[in-house]
């Protein structure tokens, strides 16, 4: 039997059957051909995942008023958080590792380096090229962790370049966290503002939020690649 092309047109190529693609803010994800998203991820908005790079189940990727990429190769384990905000640059560098539950906002992870397991880096931060974080470690806020140092299992690194401490040193961790300006870097709140209740942080936060009232999420035929 004879068929045509105009009969049974070939379907447009897929990524990411499954997962959950958003459209925010007015924008869309846009996912190389070559990438793998999981069901079960979701992507949010203004990002980019680039070749041969995968999301795994249950990853939230979210441009939050700020864009995120991801570069090529890169693996985003389950249940990892990756948020956008604005005025600070949101990028996972090629060749990347994002562990499972990991949780990265407003940061540059550049390329060949290991967030592990439970990782927290902050708003600012700056993980450079074949650094690695382990597990649950946090990098505060503007903090740059230079390359090819490691901050141990459960440590804090705070500065620039980062000082790396104990979790039980609180006195050091705290010395160390006040010049960062975790309150004007994370919410906007400027020093003559730092006693502002946080009720009225967390309602300035839940207006910016709003604006997901105007999603659209998208049917698997709409997860198109972009390159």
């Amino acid at each position: 039997m004879n068929v045509s092309a105009d009969e049974f047109p070939v379907p447009p190529p897929m990524v990411g059957r499954g997962a959950v693609f958003v459209e925010h803010r007015l924008k869309t994800p846009q996912v190389s051909e070559s990438a793998y998203i999981a069901p079960t991820a979701v992507l949010a908005g203004d990002v980019t995942v680039g070749p041969h790079s995968r999301v795994l189940f249950g990853a939230v990727i979210t441009a939050e008023g700020g864009p995120v990429a991801i570069g090529s190769n890169c693996v985003v384990m389950e249940n990892a958080v990756i948020r956008g905000v604005p005025g600070q640059e949101t990028r996972v560098g090629d060749g990347a590792l994002v562990g499972p539950h990991a949780h990265l906002t407003g940061c540059v992870i550049e390329g060949g380096s290991r967030i592990a397991t439970g990782a927290v880096v902050f708003n600012g931060a700056r993980i450079e090229t074949g650094a690695e974080v382990e597990f649950n470690a946090v990098v505060y806020v503007n903090t740059v962790v230079p390359s090819g140092v490691a901050v141990p299992m459960g440590w804090f690194a705070g500065g620039r370049p980062a000082e790396l401490v104990a979790p039980g040193d609180w006195d050091r961790i705290r010395a160390i966290m006040g010049p960062l300006d975790y309150p004007g870097t994370v919410f906007g709140v400027g020093a003559s503002d730092t006693a502002a209740p946080m009720s009225d942080i967390a309602r300035r936060y839940a207006r910016g939020l709003a604006l997901h009232h105007q999603d659209h999420i998208l049917p698997d035929q709409r997860h198109t690649p972009s390159y």
